[in-house]
């Protein structure tokens, strides 16, 4: 079984969890991928983010391993534009999304608790 580590394989769980929510913006402002949007968010609030601007800051120091397994066309999002996304997010889809990514995990790692608060 492979690593869940190994970059290809994150790719491929995230993008099987997150990439078909939908986009809530028009297409003429998305500078950013929102599966991105999403994974530095969620990367950076089990890392103790509390904050838009620490979502953004955990973004930017992480951006060289988050290209690994990221688009990031355009780099880190800024605080803004996570705000904007997260506001109009269907928060009921990403809540089961992200249930089913860590059950995924779960599985993966053969671990029936993980702990991500520290």
């Amino acid at each position: 079984m492979p690593s869940l580590f190994n970059n290809e394989v994150l790719k491929a769980s995230i993008n099987k969890h997150f990439g078909e929510i939908e986009d809530p913006r028009v297409e003429r402002t998305r500078a950013h991928y929102v599966v991105d949007i999403i994974v530095i968010a969620l990367f950076a609030i089990i890392s103790g983010a509390d904050s838009w601007v620490g979502i953004e800051t955990y973004g930017n120091s992480k951006e060289e391993w988050l290209k690994q397994f990221l688009g990031l066309p355009n780099g880190i999002p800024s605080h803004d534009t996570f705000a904007r996304v997260f506001a109009r997010l269907d928060p009921e889809r990403l809540e089961t999304e992200f249930r089913n990514w860590v059950h995924t995990i779960a599985g993966k790692l053969s671990a029936q608790v993980i702990a991500i608060d520290g």
